[in-house]
């Protein structure tokens, strides 16, 4: 191997290698009919992209093994692939195509619909269902497998993730920062060419690339695909494949633990599930009922702050902090001290203890956003990476994620602004003001959360509010809040800027009202001190709040 492999060296390595591949549903295709089929899909590229434009390509598909092909024709042509999220509708999934520069979109029939009635000018779309499809491969059958000369710093995807303003920035994904991940992971956990890596994340998302197909290439081991996550069909796929490794997000992990037990559970070759958001209750479940090691790991997209798993941690725990990364405070930039707890656990200096996750040695992994130098100068200043996350410390040196400091949350799996949020609930008449942010959820990510004040001439109706947000057409169902705090006044700073990360601290301990209202739920309720304990996140313990 290389001493700075690329992903077009591991691909390259996988030529002759016909015992293990790539399994979808019923079909299966040996690594080396992959780097065949790749470097034919490569030929194609070379003739489709104009030489003058960036050579760049979207994929909107799930996770299908043409998916696979597609990146492999990119590593092996030197060109890039922009991830398109199969969620996004509309203005906003153009929008993602233009910024990416995107000459040609290859979609899949299931898919296509998406795609009508955009305006998508000099883009190409390619639906590879279609009839039209082994006829365009047909000219670069059997082409000469031709290598582009990559390096580590060279551009190979751009992966998109949500900032401030709601709007997705596309991260600049090299080849070393598939490659870094993939070869670290698969020697920390033994992985080899016995092994089989079973991707069901989204492979337009970081994670499925990273802490999945990046592995099984450095590994050289299987890999096994589903087009979507299924709980219910989970264990059946680990039979059905073998798999050996999988990686995971926090909400897919609690959905596998829901699902009914069966004395059989722990009868699959599972070793290892690798990802990050799992809560200690399903982390606990999981490893008990299918006897695999659960490692649930802390980083982003971006990649300028990441933490590993610590042994021993307490529960709810990041871990500890690397070497370069600290807890700087947001206005005075200087460390923060640790948190301090009350007799029931919970933080009585959240102003003073909780700051931003920052690299202090650099940017790390992160190689900037694409066409977007506004948001590269937010997140690097003063030769800092600024993640944008929000953490405390306890005194024994161990890190909890309090929260985004960057004005968005995750709900469900998703990345949702707050500031759209603010606007709609800026329409009531009963609200002066409005701050949305986002709180622990019970098993994993945020919840959303507003805080209020209430007009002069108005107290806060809760029947009348739950009415305007089912009026409201543009609220999406994850962005209607479920936690209403009604508060007199707002913490602010001397520049009188509201300080929406105390709000955030705070959560519900408080001395305003909160107003609750659960999925399912037609109405608000005000949340008492006997029912607040339904709330709390089951990864924290008394003492950590």
């Amino acid at each position: 191997m290389t001493a700075d492999p690329t992903v077009t060296s591991l691909l390259t390595r996988l030529s002759d290698i016909d015992d293990r591949g790539m399994a979808f549903a019923d079909t299966r295709i040996s690594w080396r009919e992959h780097v065949r089929a790749s470097h034919d899909r490569a030929a194609l590229l070379r003739d489709l992209l104009d030489e003058n434009a960036p050579p760049h390509i979207g994929v909107l598909m799930d996770n299908v093994t043409e998916f696979s092909l597609l990146l492999g024709a990119a590593a092996l042509s030197g060109s890039v692939v922009a991830g398109l999220n199969t969620t996004r509708r509309g203005e906003a999934l153009a929008r993602d195509i233009a910024l990416t520069d995107c000459r040609v979109v290859f979609t899949e029939s299931a898919h296509l619909p998406l795609l009508d009635g955009l305006d998508l000018p000099g883009v190409r779309v390619i639906d590879v269902d279609s009839a039209d499809w082994p006829e365009m491969l047909a000219p670069f059958a059997g082409s000469a497998p031709v290598v582009a000369q990559t390096k580590p710093d060279d551009l190979f995807m751009l992966i998109f993730t949500s900032g401030t303003s709601g709007d997705p920035k596309a991260v600049r994904c090299t080849h070393g920062k598939v490659t870094g991940p993939g070869l670290m992971l698969a020697e920390r956990f033994g992985l080899g060419p016995d092994d089989v890596v079973y991707l069901s994340m989204p492979m337009f998302h970081s994670n499925a690339i990273m802490a999945g197909w990046g592995v099984a290439l450095a590994a050289e081991s299987g890999v096994a695909l589903r087009r979507r996550f299924s709980a219910s069909g989970f264990v059946t796929d680990l039979r059905k494949f073998g798999v050996t490794y999988a990686n995971y997000v926090g909400k897919p992990l609690s959905y596998i633990v829901a699902t009914p037990e069966r004395a059989d559970d722990a009868d699959n070759r599972l070793r290892i599930m690798y990802g990050n958001e799992g809560t200690a209750p399903a982390v606990a479940e999981f490893t008990r009922r299918f006897g695999a090691r659960v490692v649930d790991g802390f980083g982003s997209t971006e990649g300028g702050v990441s933490i590993a798993a610590t042994p021993g941690a307490p529960p709810g725990a990041l871990g500890t902090l690397p070497d370069g990364i600290d807890i700087l405070h947001p206005e005075t930039g200087k460390p923060c001290p640790p948190a301090e707890f009350d007799s029931d656990g919970r933080i009585v200096n959240a102003d003073d203890a909780t700051g931003e996750l920052v690299n202090t040695r650099g940017a790390g992994m992160f190689s900037g956003y694409y066409n977007n130098p506004e948001a590269d100068a937010e997140r690097l200043r003063d030769g800092k990476y600024h993640s944008g996350d929000l953490g405390y410390r306890d005194a024994d040196g161990f890190v909890y994620f309090a929260g985004r400091s960057s004005g968005w949350l995750r709900v469900d799996g998703e990345n949702l602004g707050s500031a759209p949020i603010e606007r709609v609930l800026m329409r009531y008449p009963g609200f002066a003001q409005v701050s949305v942010y986002g709180v622990p959820d019970r098993h994993v990510g945020d919840r959303v959360m507003a805080a209020v004040i209430p007009t002069v001439a108005e107290e806060f109706d809760a029947k009348r509010f739950a009415l305007f947000l089912a009026e409201q057409t543009d609220l999406g169902p994850k962005q209607v809040p479920t936690l209403v705090r009604v508060c007199r006044e707002f913490p602010r700073t001397a520049t009188f800027k509201i300080l929406t990360r105390s709000l955030a601290a705070e959560r519900w301990h408080c001395a305003d009202p909160v107003w609750v209202r659960e999925r399912g739920d037609a109405e608000f309720v005000p949340l008492s001190p006997d029912t607040t304990h339904l709330l709390e996140p089951l990864t924290t313990t008394s003492g950590h709040r």
